[in-house]
């Protein structure tokens, strides 16, 4: 099964107005991502979605075409599809970093796997271990009237954990977590994310205050270059430290669990280059004695799909303690596929199709294509 041409589609979906959301890296309004379709010379296309966020890894949909039309796409064309260690060794030896892209293209090679197999991609996995994730809802860095109207709206509609962006403004994050918890009772677990947003001091002082309100988690609470502070943060802290922004590569995830950290090593796809990468990770926390949770950039649904069908299969990615970010779709106002996935309101189901199980809609592709720069697509010659 030979890649004999490799497709990226750039996109921008914009969120639902009343879903946008806020973190201390700013706000997200809409997606400017890239549908990714690896054709093979037996008529097999597979799909995959790099949801490239600047803030977050300095990758651009501009840039990821380029780099997979110009660099990925020449050193992959006429390799067997199914070969997806080596494909993925070889696109890291023709360009470093750029994880979200490369996950792009290697989902696209699981999906192409499953599907030539005529299995889900969780089967190549090793086959289920749950059967649903549960999932938790985002409640923005806003003022306290929009964040609990956030959180009225998502625990009317069923949902049964939530997580308040914080970071911002500590006396601002303590009256929003105040009120959310206030609205939601004692009987529904909150986290806090404050992505990278507090100092050390703040952190220390942040996560005495908060855990009043007997918070879940506290995720990436300091910034990337305080790592050498995060062992005596948790060490002193009630509520366990969460490990996001710190954790991009196999590298990173062995140095927070070495260093002991962190309690939970948020972990998906496209942070790490792909479902493999992931898999190790995984692999890591599990000797470490610590376990995962499903984080999100807020993928559409292509992307959604693959982090489910790790979700039910990977043992260490443990939604039942800490419910995962398998949401990205609730929040856009599309999410590209034909039929959409069963994402909540309290657990989320992976598809049950061939390879990732899910399949383009055309018409939501064109719709939302962004036509503001001529990409081709790279074939072989």
């Amino acid at each position: 099964m030979k890649i004999s041409r490799i497709e990226c589609i750039s996109v921008n979906v914009p969120l639902k107005p009343e879903l946008r959301t806020k973190t201390a890296h700013g706000e997200h309004v809409t997606s400017p991502y890239v549908i990714v379709r690896v054709h093979t010379d037996d008529g097999l296309c597979g799909l995959g979605e790099a949801t490239v966020a600047p803030r977050w890894s300095g990758e651009t949909s501009i840039g990821c075409v380029a780099a997979i039309n110009g660099l990925i796409a020449p050193a992959l064309i006429g390799e067997d599809a199914t070969q997806i260690t080596r494909l993925t060794a070889k696109m890291n030896r023709v360009i470093k970093l750029n994880p979200f892209m490369k996950s792009g293209i290697e989902m696209a090679l699981w999906d192409l796997a499953g599907k030539a197999a005529d299995v889900p991609v969780y089967q190549l996995l090793g086959g289920r271990v749950r059967d649903s994730v549960p999932i938790k809802m985002v409640v923005g860095a806003f003022d306290v009237e929009r964040s609990v109207a956030l959180a009225e709206r998502f625990l009317n509609d069923g949902v049964r954990c939530l997580k308040v962006k914080v970071g911002p403004n500590p006396e601002e994050d303590i009256e929003r977590v105040r009120a959310v918890r206030n609205c939601a009772g004692p009987e529904i677990p909150i986290g806090i994310d404050a992505n990278c947003g507090w100092s050390v001091t703040q952190a220390g002082q942040m996560l005495r205050r908060l855990a009043e309100f007997d918070i879940l988690f506290a995720e990436q609470p300091i910034p990337v270059e305080n790592l050498a502070d995060m062992p005596a943060l948790r060490r002193n802290s009630s509520i366990p430290i969460m490990a996001d922004e710190s954790v991009f590569t196999v590298h990173d995830a062995w140095q927070v669990a070495r260093s002991h950290a962190a309690d939970i090593l948020s972990v998906y796809p496209g942070k790490h280059g792909g479902i493999q990468a992931t898999l190790e990770i995984a692999n890591i926390a599990k000797a470490a004695g610590i376990v995962c949770s499903m984080g999100s950039n807020l993928e559409l649904g292509i992307a959604t799909a693959a982090m489910l069908h790790l979700g039910v299969a990977v043992p260490a990615i443990a939604s039942e303690l800490y419910p995962g970010d398998f949401i990205g779709p609730l929040y856009h106002e599309a999410d590209l596929l034909k039929k959409p996935l069963t994402l909540g309101p309290s657990a989320a189901l992976v598809p049950d199709g061939p390879g990732l199980g899910v399949e383009l809609d055309e018409v939501q592709l064109e719709r939302y294509r962004d036509n503001s720069t001529d990409f081709r697509a790279v074939s072989a010659s």
